[in-house]
């Protein structure tokens, strides 16, 4: 059952991917769906959604930042959020930024309780 869910869960995300994005070959992909310890719908999942749009579309290098709930009954995850970097580098940049490595430190790492995170790349 988890093989077809995983199955499931990724081919919704290259739906999404080509529903979403115009990446160029050098660009990159990210996307993290995940799931959070409150209701769908709760005030506390809404500030989470909020926070980490606020907090991760700041970060210069974030292009194309989207934040979904999850509507497929094929997999076990609520949300996501996908972005769009300009290359390696600036994906880079991303996972050092100080407001990022801060929001996983104090956010993600204590309220998210399961993610998968997936990154593409045009071949």
């Amino acid at each position: 059952m988890r093989s077809f869910k995983f199955t499931s869960v990724l081919l919704g995300i290259l739906v999404l991917l080509g529903a979403c994005s115009t990446t160029t070959s050098n660009e990159i992909q990210h996307m993290v769906i995940f799931n959070l310890p409150y209701a769908e719908g709760s005030v506390e999942a809404g500030k989470f959604l909020e926070d980490g749009t606020r907090i991760l579309t700041a970060i210069p290098v974030v292009k194309n930042f989207q934040a979904f709930q999850q509507v497929s009954e094929k997999n076990d995850f609520q949300y996501g959020f996908s972005m769009v970097f300009a290359n390696q580098e600036d994906y880079n940049t991303y996972n050092m930024h100080p407001d990022h490595v801060a929001f996983v430190q104090e956010r993600w790492m204590k309220e998210v309780t399961d993610f998968l995170e997936i990154d593409f790349k045009k071949p």
